[in-house]
């Protein structure tokens, strides 16, 4: 019969023999129920074994004395259907609500524990140790390095792929340091790039830089991939991403089909992070720039006298070269109409009978405070109009926070302000164009005064 406990330490033999009493020498027996116990954990030979020898028809016992296992745990590994390693349940964390965004932070901070640790306490009010966080970032870190180790450069056929990307660098404009922001897109096969410069990124610019870059190369590709910038996709629904609306008409204009890359893996897009470096180390080192102006017109000279000309380290060809190959299977773009130009935007006229637009504020009659206008862009110039009816048009200003204000639409004497706010624009600008104002000597008013007094 089995015995149901057994020592956890024996007796040492000397004790022992002096009695009883000296048994407070050393560790005492303690009787542990094998329910106590941890079972043991089967290798998959063990178990094997044991599916063997009862495949032959040994009993329960038999196997156990022949393997020097318990019957409970014979019994356990026959109710498996197959061997599992052994996985010991883990512990609830504090970090547990928060690692969803853990994994999302992790790489825009460079894997640091430090930073993800003070702003989780700073905004997600977690009251874990640096240490939780420590141990939670470091499978992160571990499977970014792995996969950027591991990753197999994607090639694509002429004409298939673009890829876009924002880079930043810090310039001297007349002596004022300047941010500048450089679009520029790549094509996959040919490796030929497009860069242009701007003050910012917001969408107007990255529309204007993609049509300047289908004007550059010709033709459009059928795909054109991004990272997962705000101007692009707003987020995901439904575990699909969302594109910002004005971009998913800009991409149905242009008849292209935007793809992003996979959450955390912006190197996927390599092709053209690669240009964005070329740009910053080549083009711009040792360059004197008196405007963003002259910026692009040396960038430009740059992209035809040394990107497009060098050999690529891909590649081994010269961009211009393979681009021959691709241009043909571009899709043209020649003669297609300007999305920026075809787009309207509307605005409510505000208390200065000013219209913002893209940053810089725009001057329309004055009676049509707090009313809706359309604008739209035609060429140089913004058209404004109100029912239908041209109101306005101004000159596009660059930069931003710069005003474009017409005398001929601000206020007047106040019996015409009255008239003109409720009367339609095309009236109050006709009223406008008729009337001659009267220049009156000071000694006019002088009289009125004086027959205002005496009345």
């Amino acid at each position: 019969m089995e015995e149901e406990g057994r020592s956890v330490v024996e007796p040492d033999e000397g004790c022992a023999t002096q009695g009883p009493r000296a048994l407070g020498c050393t560790a005492a027996t303690v009787p542990v129920s094998r329910e106590d116990m941890e079972a043991p954990v089967l290798g998959q030979q063990q178990w094997e074994a044991v599916q063997e020898r009862r495949s032959r028809g040994q009993s329960i016992s038999a196997i156990a004395r022949e393997l020097e296992l318990d019957r409970k745990t014979v019994r356990s590994c026959l109710r498996q259907a197959s061997w599992q390693p052994y996985r010991r349940a883990e512990a609830a964390s504090l970090l547990d609500p928060h690692r969803a965004w853990l994994a999302e932070r992790a790489p825009q901070v460079e894997y640091s524990a430090r930073i993800l640790w003070q702003e989780l306490r700073a905004r997600r009010g977690f009251a874990g140790s640096y240490v939780i966080v420590r141990r939670a970032v470091a499978p992160l870190r571990l499977a970014a390095a792995v996969a950027a180790l591991t990753q197999a450069r994607f090639e694509t056929g002429p004409g298939e792929q673009a890829q876009v990307d924002w880079g930043q660098i810090s310039v001297h404009f007349g002596g004022v340091r300047t941010e500048v922001h450089i679009f520029v897109m790549t094509l996959g096969y040919s490796r030929r790039g497009f860069a242009l410069g701007f003050l910012r990124e917001r969408m107007g610019e990255l529309l204007a830089a993609h049509e300047a870059a289908f004007a550059h190369f010709g033709g459009r590709c059928e795909f054109v991939l991004y990272d997962r910038m705000r101007t692009v996709v707003l987020g995901t629904s439904g575990g699909r991403p969302r594109l910002n609306p004005t971009f998913a008409a800009f991409a149905a204009h242009w008849g292209f089909t935007p793809r992003l890359c996979q959450p955390y893996r912006a190197q996927t897009k390599g092709k053209v992070e690669s240009g964005v470096k070329y740009v910053k180390r080549n083009f711009v080192p040792g360059r004197v720039f008196r405007d963003l102006e002259d910026f692009n017109e040396q960038l430009a000279a740059w992209q035809a006298e040394v990107a497009d000309v060098r050999e690529h380290g891909t590649t081994h060809q010269r961009p211009i070269d393979r681009f021959a190959e691709e241009a043909r299977a571009l899709a043209p773009t020649a003669g297609h109409a300007s999305f920026l130009q075809a787009m309207v935007r509307e605005r409510v006229v505000a208390e200065d009978w000013l219209v913002s637009i893209d940053g810089n504020r725009y001057s329309v009659p004055f009676g049509l405070i707090g009313k809706t206008v359309q604008i739209v862009r035609q060429g140089g110039h913004w058209v404004i109009r109100h029912r239908g009816a041209v109101v306005a048009e101004h000159a596009v200003l660059a930069g931003r926070a710069q005003l474009s204000v017409r005398p001929e639409h601000g206020p007047g004497a106040a019996a015409r302000n009255a008239r003109q706010r409720f009367s339609s624009p095309a009236a109050a600008q006709a009223s406008d164009a008729t009337r001659e104002v009267e220049i009156r000597d000071l000694a006019v008013y002088e009289q009125l005064s004086e027959l205002a007094e005496a009345a």
